[in-house]
């Protein structure tokens, strides 16, 4: 009986600009349904590497595969960045609405699937508000709800809580595992904060300095039923993760 065919399979990956080598060699296999998080210092090749699995880039050797084909831009996957990127002339509906009919979504059933996407994201009720008219976590979270908009097995997230204040942070940390989990995606998140690639990785992946390769490569397995953030994050197993990726990044 043959193995299921991973969510992301990178082999041997380099990626070059110029005469300059960021990335690499890299050998990566993300089986479907699982939390990884990409973490490292500043420039060690994590962004570039979430852009290579998304298309956005093609790696200068080795393969990229996602769900056993060549990933395509815009197509295979949702993406969610440092900044929301939310259309200002539309208002939050709008924009989750925007990404539905992009999927194919019916006009009829629209209206319905946004109130839904928003509820996820604990926001209920600020379909008909303006972007701007919403705080920078909120607006994030909107981001979020464009993502899981789109039936993609498959979400990618560069830093997208890095511009927030701690406690907003700390909110949408445990806003995403909670919806990550519902979901059932495979999620890629990369962040440079430690304490934030612990609590929400099922796997964390941390990468040397430039050019990135793969210094440590850990599941972390944490009591997380049934467990709110602040205990979660007091367990001792959680110092012990923090403390050897730590070490390692």
């Amino acid at each position: 009986m043959s193995s299921p065919e991973p969510a992301v399979d990178i082999e041997d990956v380099e990626h070059r600009y110029g005469a300059v080598t960021a990335l690499g060699p890299v050998r990566l296999t993300v089986p479907a349904g699982q939390f990884l998080v990409l973490v490292g210092a500043s420039g060690c090749g994590k962004s570039t590497l979430l852009r290579l699995i998304a298309g956005f880039e093609q790696p200068s050797a080795g393969r990229v595969r996602v769900n056993g084909a060549q990933p395509v831009p815009g197509r295979g996957a949702g993406l969610v960045f440092q900044a929301p990127r939310l259309l200002p002339w539309k208002t939050v509906g709008g924009n989750v609405e925007l990404a539905l009919r992009y999927a194919g979504v019916p006009r009829e059933d629209r209206p319905a699937r946004v109130g839904e996407l928003l509820e996820r994201v604990g926001l209920p009720d600020v379909a008909n508000r303006r972007t701007w008219e919403i705080s920078g976590g909120q607006q994030q979270r909107v981001a979020l709800a464009r993502a899981l908009a789109v039936p993609n097995p498959l979400l990618l997230l560069d830093e997208p809580f890095a511009a927030l204040d701690a406690l907003t942070r700390e909110r949408l940390q445990e806003d995403l595992r909670q919806v990550s989990a519902a979901s059932g995606r495979t999620c890629i998140f990369v962040t440079h904060s430690v304490d934030e690639a612990v609590f929400l990785g099922s796997r964390v992946v941390a990468l040397t300095q430039r050019p990135g390769r793969v210094a440590l490569d850990v599941p972390i397995d944490l009591p997380r039923a049934g467990v709110d953030a602040e205990e979660l994050r007091r367990a001792p197993e959680f110092t012990a993760y923090r403390a050897e990726v730590r070490s390692t990044v």
